[in-house]
């Protein structure tokens, strides 16, 4: 259900981390390695959130680029993405998530460290319909009142 908290979502889920001075190819490896979309990318000194590589980010920035693999991923991320608390609701990580036109949100502590990944494949299946629904119902009654 899109109320879920996302630390629900999360629980129990690896995520990839790396630090900012790796090379857009070891953060490539390592994502294939573990069949993974998106890396976090974290300051290595206090451990808070930076950015965040995903697939698209190496492909546009480096392969269409041409970019020497030994580039720092902090030079193809995206710096300082848009996070989400393990407060707030997966529907409302959805929202945002669609809203900008990407599909992987950290999550972070209160302290701005990643403690995982939301990704819009989670709403796959039931949760995307309900989801659906209960946009519709709150369209509804936003154009009543």
């Amino acid at each position: 259900m899109p109320s879920r908290p996302v630390l629900e979502i999360i629980q129990n889920r690896d995520f990839l981390l790396a630090t900012p001075e790796k090379s857009v190819r070891a953060v490539a490896a390592h994502m294939k390695k573990f069949g993974a979309a998106a890396v976090l990318v974290a300051n290595e000194s206090d451990g808070k959130l930076i950015g965040i590589c995903t697939e698209r980010d190496l492909t546009y920035k480096v392969l269409a680029e041409g970019l020497d693999p030994k580039t720092p991923v902090s030079e193809v991320m995206t710096r300082d993405p848009q996070a989400v608390g393990t407060e707030k609701t997966f529907g409302y990580a959805l929202h945002l998530m669609h809203e900008g036109g990407f599909r992987h949100m950290p999550v972070l502590d209160p302290d701005g460290r990643p403690v995982g990944v939301v990704s819009s494949r989670d709403a796959l299946g039931l949760e995307i319909l309900n989801f659906r629904k209960e946009v519709e119902h709150k369209e509804a009654l936003a154009e009543i009142l």
